[in-house]
């Protein structure tokens, strides 16, 4: 019988897994490099999609679970490869193929994540709300204001009046109105279910409002033109919605529903509009019930005059009849009384106040369209300011489009090269001067807060009115923005006396190739924000004053040469113009003071940069510009402002010796080219004046770190500090007002302590290592001599794989401190994928850290303690020697400011603290979140009080753990459990 062939296949079923497993066994280590090399992409991949996500994830919307789920699978496998990773170095001979097939599997599934990680349809989900509650005044006493409200609500609880029209003469307070049946909709749900609130704007029109409609359902319709379309996905989202109250704010025109695409309200779908108008024509046109808003009683009218100007101009003598007589010009109208009175408020002066009662019966001048007596009364607080400056800065504000929030910053940078705010000797007092300027004109009623925040203001639309009314002559200002232009107003007919022209945020795509206004006086002119591919060159030939010239964000490809004979122009703004790659000579641009090149394809500085010695501005922020030729920044002498690219892989680099020459700049943010150039620029900060806001980076990544919001940054990227180190120390030279410094991909640093200048660092606030391999310790405690860092705020660790300690403890040096020593004002700490890490403090340490906030520890496979019992004097019992520290005689110590404790994914923790003598309580605690920590059996800092601190909101934890846990006292578990949110596994 022949055995061979039955041999043979069992050789081969034998040899097959021996050959894997040895090939396991042989090739750990190579695998375990493909792994990191795929766990950095696929970091890099998360990191990129959570910068989406920020972007994305808006007041409103919601993370999809699916991108949730990818996140958490991500942060899992993160933690599960770093304790791979520590297995590996220190895996037995005869374990390794074992090993290997982990590692094997885990490329295999790092790979599965990448590939999944692709999200084409967007992060985030629209949040579900049934609308937004707004501000109002609250309503007291039986005035007008309430009965119209109530008059409103009667109407809407009527099921026979399916359409509601508010009309009224602006300012006379209908939005005021709708707002409190807005608040009280929302309030009281049992008839409807949803309010949709749209602002219409005067310049809208079918495609306009079908745009605002669909933002405010949270339904995308950019992609269509088509307005029959359009109405169709707007009907189908109305239709998925069930009784709902619409409130169309400001409509100005009659529309109709079906053509933007709102159901006919009916009793069927339980909707119903309601609209606010200054037109009675407006309301019958849609078939709505009429609403007129009344003007104020004299009682109302005198009431809140003297709310808004204050009662006490009552008690200065002899003034209250020319006060009652003031209240009399405002003809009852809300918008009058308010502007006027804020207008006068402060003043006790009765001359003054008799001067103004003059002013307000001047009588009329000039036509407008909604009536003179209302524009005047306004007029009034215009002309009350009395400071021409003030005056130009408010006609300047209505160049914005209507109910536009215009940029402070942006709004300040152009009263600076217009000349508005002048005479000052730095950019900071520019800057301080224009938010006042703004702020007096809000104290006043002509300006009003933004409701994306105080960076923005706005103009009521009426005060723009007011302000386009005064500019129809002398200013002569042409405004046509937002309006929806697809065409430039036909030059021909532009007036050769016209100041200023804003044609920007329209849709204007071209410029007629004879197009050439003869406008000599032409100081402004604003085309940003359109879709312009070219301008003829004889467009700019009679523009011989031209001062400002803002062609930002549109789709330009080069400037016309003529733009090189505009001898007068102040101001150049090319921000975002992607498509843009020439600009032609700006040799006699002299009097050129900021130039603005952010986010264009311009290749090369354009020819005669170096003849602009008036320039104080310059923006050099885009990555298609490569070099900047050597001998041009000197000559710039005048500069306050200079900013370069932070990321990108070819990036401009200024040298440090032609930044020294630039004695006047204040805001700098560029790479330098090594830091040797950091330091040689870092030692001229100190022998001239220091800048006011600075990103000073040495080394690039693909993407921009990121600064917090601080105004004086240090960033470090792809540094081996073996390569500068002399002695023990590095050669680094930080600014002494440093407020943020940042380490990333820095290697070989085993210490902080070792950067010598770091304790001139006087006002760091926060410090950020991340991706570092060779740091053992933050800090060494034989540099603690002299306290360092004692206004560090906030302290992140990411990714350092070599990390012990915080602290390296030294021989014959104390393990206390002293109180606002050494982190005495760290409110913050985050430690997060640090594999060696056992303890985040010692006691002493802790001790020091009384104005501690917030702890956040995560994925750190060795953490066993988040504070070690380290201190000198520790007898055989584990007693401690705490005299002089805030350790009580009841052996608590009180965590009295810590408000976030957050410990997840530390397979090894066992408890708060190593040693049971003390107990730590914290006081102020309001949110604990406790995740995969398997050893954890008790919650930590909660002390055994049978209640918890009043603050505690909320615990999240996993439901099988809290099971779990061992209670010293039986009430704490009821006590806590209501505040539990059960995480799921």
């Amino acid at each position: 019988m022949d055995l061979s062939a039955p041999l043979v296949e069992l050789v081969k079923i034998v040899s097959t897994p021996i050959r894997r497993s040895w090939k396991h066994h042989r090739s750990v280590n190579k695998y375990m490099k493909i792994l990191n090399e795929k766990l950095e992409e696929l970091n890099c991949q998360k990191e990129d999609n959570e910068s989406k996500l920020r972007q994305e994830l808006l007041p409103g919307k919601t993370l999809k679970k699916e991108v949730e789920l990818w996140l958490g699978k991500v942060k899992n496998i993160n933690s599960e490869i770093r304790c791979i990773e520590i297995k590996v170095g220190k895996v037995k001979y005869l374990h390794r193929s074992c090993l290997g097939k982990v590692v094997c599997k885990k490329i295999q599934e790092v790979e599965e994540l990448y590939q999944k990680g692709c999200f084409p349809d967007g992060f985030v989900e629209p949040c579900i709300k049934n609308g937004d509650v707004l501000p109002t005044m609250k309503l007291a006493g039986e005035t007008t204001l309430k009965r119209k409200v109530e008059e409103i609500w009667e109407s809407l609880m009527n099921d026979e009046v399916r359409k509601i029209g508010v009309y009224g003469m602006g300012g006379i307070g209908k939005t005021t109105a709708i707002k409190h049946i807005n608040n009280q909709l929302l309030e009281k749900k049992d008839k409807f279910d949803n309010v949709i609130w749209v602002t219409v704007s005067k310049a809208s029109n079918v495609f306009k409002l079908q745009d605002a409609v669909a933002c405010k359902l949270d339904l995308d319709i950019s992609k269509y033109e088509d307005e029959t379309t359009r109405a169709a996905k707007i009907y189908a989202a109305f239709c998925m919605k069930n009784r709902y109250v619409l409130i169309l704010d400001d409509l100005w025109e009659v529309y109709n529903l079906e053509d933007v695409g709102i159901p006919e309200p009916t009793l069927e779908n339980g909707s119903k509009l309601l609209l606010t108008t200054r037109s009675l024509v407006v309301c019958r046109g849609m078939g709505s019930k009429d609403i007129e808003m009344e003007l104020l009683t004299k009682e109302e009218s005198r009431n809140l005059f003297l709310d808004v100007v204050g009662n006490d101009v009552l008690s200065v003598p002899n003034l209250e009849a020319t006060v009652n007589e003031v209240i009399e010009e405002c003809s009852c109208l809300p918008l009058a009384v308010v502007t006027v009175a804020g207008s006068l408020k402060g003043v006790v002066d009765i001359c003054e106040w008799r001067t103004a009662l003059e002013e307000l019966r001047a009588p009329t001048k000039g036509p407008n369209e909604i009536g003179s007596t209302i524009l005047e009364k306004l007029k009034f607080s215009y002309e009350r300011l009395k400071d021409k400056k003030l005056q130009d800065c408010l006609l300047y504000c209505a160049l914005y489009p209507e109910d536009h929030n215009i940029p402070r910053d942006e709004l300040i940078e152009d009263l600076i090269v217009e000349g508005i705010i002048d005479g000052l000797k730095s950019r900071q007092a520019e800057f301080h001067k224009g938010h006042t300027m703004l702020n007096k004109l809000k104290n006043v009623c002509l300006l009003k807060e933004s409701i994306l925040g105080d960076e923005w203001v706005r103009m009521h639309d009426l005060i723009r009115d007011m302000a386009l009314q005064i500019t129809s002559s002398d200013p002569h200002f042409l405004v046509e923005a937002g309006t929806g232009l697809e065409d430039i107003p036909d030059v021909e007919i532009w007036p050769n006396d016209l100041a200023k022209v804003s044609l920007m945020f329209n849709k204007i795509s071209e410029i007629p190739s004879n197009a050439s206004p003869i406008c000599p006086k032409l100081l402004t002119l604003r085309l940003n924000f359109n879709r312009l591919t070219c301008i003829p060159d004889c467009f700019f030939v009679h523009m011989t004053g031209l001062n400002l010239l803002d062609l930002s964000y549109t789709d330009i490809e080069s400037l016309p040469k003529s733009i090189s004979n505009l001898v007068t122009l102040t101001a150049l703004s090319l921000r975002g113009c992607m498509r843009l790659k020439f600009v032609p000579s700006l040799t006699n641009l002299r009097a050129l003071q900021r130039l603005d090149f952010r986010n264009t394809k311009i290749t090369e500085v354009p020819d005669g940069t170096e003849m602009l010695i008036n320039l104080r501005y310059l923006n050099l922020q885009t990555r298609a510009m490569e070099k900047l030729p050597d001998g041009i920044l000197p000559k710039l002498s005048r500069l306050q402002y200079l900013v370069f690219p932070l990321c990108g892989l070819q990036i401009l680099k200024p040298r440090a010796e032609e930044l020294v020459c630039l004695r006047k700049l204040e805001t700098f943010r560029g790479i330098l080219h090594d830091v040797n150039d950091f330091n040689t620029y870092i030692g001229s900060m100190k022998e001239a004046r220091q800048l006011a806001y600075y990103t000073l980076q040495v080394g690039t990544n693909p993407f921009p770190s990121r600064t917090y919001g601080y105004q004086k940054a240090v960033i470090l990227i792809n540094w081996d500090a073996s390569e500068n180190i002399a002695g023990n120390q590095y050669p680094i030279l930080l600014p002494e007002d440093v407020e943020y410094l940042s380490f990333e991909k820095c290697h070989n640093i085993r210490s902080l302590s070792n950067v010598v200048s770091l304790k001139n660092a006087s006002e760091l606030r926060k410090c950020f290592i991340s991706n570092c391999h060779g740091i053992e310790h933050f800090l060494s405690s034989s540099s603690l001599a002299v306290p360092l860092l004692q206004s560090l705020e906030e302290l992140k660790l990411v990714r350092l794989w070599d990390l012990r300690s915080l602290i390296l403890r030294e021989k014959g040096t104390s393990p206390l401190f002293q109180p606002g020593s050494t982190f005495g004002s760290l409110r913050k700490i985050e430690i997060y994928d640090c594999p060696n890490i056992k303890q985040v403090f010692t006691l002493g340490l802790l001790l020091s850290v009384q104005n501690l906030e917030e702890i956040y520890v995560k994925n750190c496979c060795r953490m066993v303690n988040i504070v070690a019992a380290e201190l000198d004097g520790e007898d055989e019992d584990g007693n401690q020697n705490l005299e002089g520290t805030s350790f009580d005689t009841r052996g608590l110590i009180c965590l009295s400011k810590l408000r976030v404790l957050t410990l997840e994914f530390l397979p090894e923790l066992k408890s708060f603290y190593s040693s049971e003598s003390a107990l730590f309580v914290a006081v102020s605690l309001q949110q604990i979140i406790l995740q995969k920590c398997p050893k954890l059996k008790k919650i930590p800092v909660l002390g055994d009080e049978p209640c918890p601190p009043p603050s505690l909101q909320n615990i999240k934890v996993e439901q099988d753990w809290w099971e779990s846990l061992e209670w010293n006292n039986p009430n704490n578990k009821d006590a806590l459990q209501p505040l539990c949110h059960f995480q799921t596994n």
